[in-house]
């Protein structure tokens, strides 16, 4: 694992610091008694047991290739950016109905203004931590830290918004506020959570990237190598920090050997420099005019599908 890894670093310091935010806002609630209040609490707690997930994913996302994973473990990303979006739903559906429940039996809420001052004092702790976690999250393109940043961020909201209802609410008296305003954040927060989910999907079935894709393809359709012909069967999936990427690279056939593998490994260096990832590539190497003749031996291979459906 690198020393001084600032995504490593920012990833703690959000664990730490979400404690003592959640701490703020458990005080909050029981003085209160507001729901929303309550909502924000929830949301909270999940929160932290999605950061210690977070964490957890990226110390695992950074341990290299071994006999059983082949690929590393840079895919983690994905579940742990899934997992906390579920999570963040499970906050979602338990502020609902803490809601409704408030709404059926009642509402009373107390101590609005220390109730307040603690809200804010956690509004602001998440504000200066999910700014400082998304930026380290861009600058080093990890998908692990802008989530969990972007999730911090929706702690901001929330609070917000518990605070605007209790200040309606005391100058108002209309309790019903408090109802609404834990329903918003729920909508809100599970918004937010169909978004990381969707982006786990996405990377857990190799959809591909389009930014990757137009990268690799400008540079095959612009700067082949002496005697390479074409190029086809362009495959890439991208995990963490790392792209996948194979293709067939069609040669002249008189090429000999040496000259097309250097050739190929050129281009594999141009393909590398066009991407702002670390990249592995393997490129399959094929005789122009016998092509489809040394493709006959796989023919049959697979019987449920065609050759160029697996191949």
């Amino acid at each position: 694992m690198k020393t001084n890894d600032p995504v490593k670093k920012a990833l703690v310091i959000s664990l730490v610091v979400s404690t003592i935010s959640l701490s703020a806002k458990i005080a909050a609630f029981y003085i209160t008694g507001s729901t929303a209040a309550l909502s924000d609490a929830a949301e909270s707690v999940v929160h932290l047991f999605a950061v210690i997930f977070v964490v957890y994913g990226y110390y695992l996302s950074l341990k290299p290739a071994d006999d059983d994973h082949h690929y590393g473990h840079e895919r983690i990303e994905f579940l742990s950016v899934g997992a906390e979006g579920a999570i963040i739903i499970i906050a979602g559906l338990t502020i609902l109905y803490n809601a409704v429940e408030s709404a059926i039996t009642g509402i009373e809420i107390m101590n609005m203004g220390t109730g307040i001052s603690l809200l804010v004092i956690a509004a602001l702790i998440n504000l200066v931590l999910g700014n400082y976690v998304l930026r380290v999250g861009r600058k080093h393109d990890n998908m692990i830290a802008i989530s969990n940043g972007k999730h911090t961020l929706t702690d901001v909201w929330t609070s917000g918004g518990v605070v605007a209802a209790l200040v309606i609410i005391h100058y108002t008296g209309w309790l019903f506020i408090d109802v609404v305003v834990s329903i918003l954040i729920a909508a809100y927060i599970m918004y937010e959570a169909y978004k990381l989910l969707n982006f786990s999907v996405r990377g857990l079935m190799d959809t591909r990237n389009p930014s990757v894709d137009r990268a690799l393809n400008k540079v095959l359709n612009n700067e082949l190598p002496e005697g390479a012909t074409d190029w086809h069967q362009l495959r890439h999936r991208t995990s963490g920090n790392t792209t996948w990427i194979e293709f067939h690279l069609v040669f002249e056939d008189e090429i000999n050997l040496k000259k097309a593998h250097d050739r190929a490994t050129l281009l594999e260096r141009k393909l590398i420099d066009a991407l702002n990832t670390d990249a592995v590539i393997t490129i399959h190497l094929e005789p122009h005019d016998a092509h489809d003749e040394s493709h006959n031996i796989l023919k049959g291979a697979n019987k449920k599908k065609g050759l160029d459906e697996f191949a």
